[in-house]
């Protein structure tokens, strides 16, 4: 009898050990399909926009399209997760120009580097311009960004570098300026939108003699 009962507990061990032993790399497949998805949302995103669908990206991952769905249930949440990061990155060099002693071109130098960012990534542009794509994450950074940008105006503004009549509410129909240079079909959008990007900060600029800025 007590053989039986060693069999028997050889044969539980033996039924056990190899789900445990498959448990694992099912866990690291998981985990490579997880980083597959999110490299082909970052890709799909930047070039066609966060109009792309959950099978686009599916489809440039090489992936099924029910493995996508299980890992992330619908668009929002993948371009959450894909853009949740950049924002946070974008964020923080916002809170760095802070610290700055000119605040007129550490914001100038914030706006230029978030800018190329977004440069070749239709899907951040849309998301920082229209916030059609929403998520508590992208929120507290996306409100992080826009307290940054206000400080340092602010501060602008009390060293006498800002420009009089300009405001807080001028930063989103500025920014949406340049996303309409980078959407113009030219063969070195990079360069373009850096010249309308200097040129509308000279018009940011305190100067002498300049004319009274219409109210919005």
């Amino acid at each position: 009898m007590s053989g039986e009962r060693g069999a028997g507990e050889a044969d539980a061990a033996g039924g056990t050990a190899p789900a445990a032993s498959t448990a694992r790399p099912l866990r690291r497949d998981a985990e490579l399909n997880r980083r597959r998805i999110l490299r082909a949302g970052r890709e799909v995103f930047a070039v066609r926009g966060l109009h792309a669908t959950l099978n686009d990206v599916a489809h440039h991952a090489g992936l099924g399209v029910g493995t996508v769905y299980r890992k992330y249930p619908d668009k929002q949440a993948l371009a959450e997760a894909v853009y949740a990061e950049e924002l946070d990155e974008i964020a923080a060099m916002a809170r760095q120009a802070r610290d700055a002693d000119d605040a007129f071109g550490a914001l100038a130098g914030f706006l230029e580097k978030a800018l190329a960012r977004a440069a070749h990534n239709r899907g951040l542009r849309e998301l920082m311009r229209q916030g059609t794509v929403e998520g508590a994450g992208l929120t507290k950074a996306r409100q992080a960004i826009t307290a940054h940008c206000e400080h340092l105006l602010a501060r602008a503004r009390t060293e006498g570098a800002l420009r009089a009549g300009v405001t807080e509410a001028d930063l989103a129909p500025i920014a949406a300026m340049i996303d309409a240079v980078m959407a113009l079909p030219t063969g070195q959008p990079s360069q373009l939108w850096r010249r309308y990007l200097v040129i509308i900060l000279d018009g940011l600029r305190t100067h002498p003699g300049q004319a009274e800025l219409p109210g919005p």
